[in-house]
């Protein structure tokens, strides 16, 4: 991809530089009533081109640098949620102690794994197979 990116630029280049050649000439470009700028064709249509190209240009790097800081953002917080969260229980503000651990593992739900919803339309409980 970078090597059709030079050609591109090259050919821009050099069809510049062919109508920078061929058209030469002194142009008048009268400002206001008393104020007239005397200067090449092809100083003109750069500039021309220029004040076209840069503000849009500005925009789109301000634009990108957004997306790209939005991007980021949300992949960090994407990896902040997908972290595993540690077994020990946080200290609880109110206290400053932690709470106490539970006396054995099948005593509290497993809170890594979602909630059962519960089904009202099937009143019969499922027996384990």
């Amino acid at each position: 991809m970078q090597i059709v990116r030079t050609i591109v630029w090259v050919l821009l280049l050099f069809a510049l530089l062919a109508f920078s050649f061929f058209n030469w000439k002194p142009v008048e470009v009268q400002i206001w009533s008393n104020i007239v700028l005397e200067t090449k064709l092809p100083a003109l249509v750069i500039v021309a081109f220029l004040l076209g190209l840069i503000p849009m240009w500005l925009i789109h790097r301000t634009a990108k640098w957004r997306m790209t800081r939005r991007v980021n953002a949300l992949e960090a917080a994407t990896t902040r949620m997908a972290a595993p969260k540690s077994d020990a229980p946080a200290a609880t503000p109110a206290t400053g102690h932690a709470p106490a651990p539970a006396t054995s593992p099948a005593a509290s739900p497993r809170s890594d794994l979602p909630p059962e919803p519960a089904n009202p339309v099937d009143p019969e409980p499922k027996s384990p197979r």
